[in-house]
């Protein structure tokens, strides 16, 4: 007899036919399979990789991102794929998704948002969200769903990543690959859903004013050109033409913080700039007038932010063992700590998790919205972990 509820993970490395079918197997635990997530690297033959998943798995519902990198318990990965199943009576699923979010933002966080299942018998609900990060203010598709949803349902997920290409991120949606899309699984179930949201920088240098911003652009700081002023406080040269990828990696490990009265400074990632209007662009909102500093992490901050957030997301579960965890964890963490402590970040989840599996992936921007408006989230870790 199955259990009323299960959390499988299953991974893969390389590139080549048989990768899908392998990590869906591993991953399919019981024949009541609710949903599939499947987090992988953007150099795969995505079509090829999803007939695979779903010739094995059927048509259970299944949403999905490529990254910036795949966590599964193992360690981290690059150019694999990972495969989350959730099963059982336990557990109820929908999915939805919203393509052109770039034009519309705001709209398609409130059109994924109307697939969370209505069940008065599995009272824990989540809404689980893999977005575009490249498509535009990330927090315009959070005012979307907490616009349908309310303040009474957690929402939690991550940005789709290229390899740190930043150029074009993938969606997954049942049989289709997508992009400028957002995708999103409603998950009711009848035992807790916990939330664990930490980042571990600091702020460094003198604040400067953001004198000229719209949207996720900065054009301004202290009434100079943002990307000469950002650059000078690094101490860093010019970078080369066009290389919106090397600005990205300059800027992995110093983002930006906002400060806000009452609480830990918000954190926004540089994605790029514009190398002859000289601004930058972020994941997210940079509000006109709000003091910002660069930021800066280290070993040690970063990994007790991880010991914290999952801690957190423990905590929420009321007592019971977690059945599962799913870790959304910024590519500049793992910038930070270097391949030689990454996979100590991973080993202090699976020990928190208490021999629960656990997966993941590395992104470009997190979300996480426990309480208020506010849940989206830059160079953060996001654990959700399942009872």
């Amino acid at each position: 007899m199955q259990a009323a509820r299960w959390f499988g993970v299953g991974s893969a490395e390389g590139l080549g036919e048989g990768v899908g079918a392998r990590a869906a197997g591993d991953a399919l635990l019981g024949d009541d399979a609710k949903l599939l997530i499947v987090f992988c690297s953007q150099a795969h033959d995505l079509p090829l990789l999803l007939r695979e998943i779903r010739t094995r798995a059927g048509d259970v519902p299944l949403i999905g991102c490529t990254t910036a990198g795949e966590i599964a318990a193992s360690g981290p990965r690059d150019a694999s794929v990972v495969v989350i199943a959730l099963g059982g009576d336990g557990f109820a699923v929908e999915t939805a998704y919203a393509t052109e979010a770039s034009q519309r933002l705001r709209e398609a966080g409130a059109i994924v948002a109307s697939c969370l299942p209505a069940r008065e018998d599995l009272p824990h609900k989540v809404l689980l969200l893999l977005t575009d990060g490249l498509a535009g203010d990330q927090q315009q598709i959070v005012r979307g769903a907490y616009g349908v949803l309310g303040a009474g349902v957690p929402l939690v997920g991550g940005c789709a990543g290229d390899d740190l290409k930043m150029i074009r991120t993938f969606q997954l949606h049942g049989d289709d690959v997508l992009t400028d899309a957002v995708v999103a699984a409603g998950i009711a179930s009848d035992a807790p859903i916990g939330i664990g949201v930490r980042h571990g920088w600091r702020r460094i240098g003198e604040p400067m004013l953001v004198t000229s911003s719209a949207e996720n652009r900065v054009y301004t700081l202290d009434d100079r050109p943002a990307l000469d002023v950002y650059l000078e406080h690094l101490g860093l040269g010019q970078p080369a033409e066009g290389d919106q990828e090397g600005l990205a990696r300059l800027a992995l490990t110093h983002p930006l913080g906002i400060s806000r009265p009452g609480g830990e400074d918000k954190v926004r990632f540089i994605s790029g700039g514009d190398l002859v209007a000289r601004s930058l662009a972020c994941i997210a909102e940079v509000p006109q007038g709000a003091l910002v500093w660069i930021m800066e992490g280290d070993a040690r901050s970063v990994l007790e932010a991880t010991d914290a957030a999952a801690g957190d997301s423990l905590t929420a579960l009321e007592g019971h063992p977690p059945l599962g965890m799913i870790a959304f964890d910024c590519i500049a963490r793992r910038s930070v700590l270097g391949e030689a402590r990454i996979q100590a970040e991973i080993d202090r989840l699976a020990a928190l998790a208490e021999g629960a599996p656990i997966a993941g992936f590395y992104t470009y921007g997190e979300i996480a919205r426990t309480r208020g408006v506010r849940g989206f989230h830059n160079q953060t870790l996001v654990v959700l972990s399942v009872a």
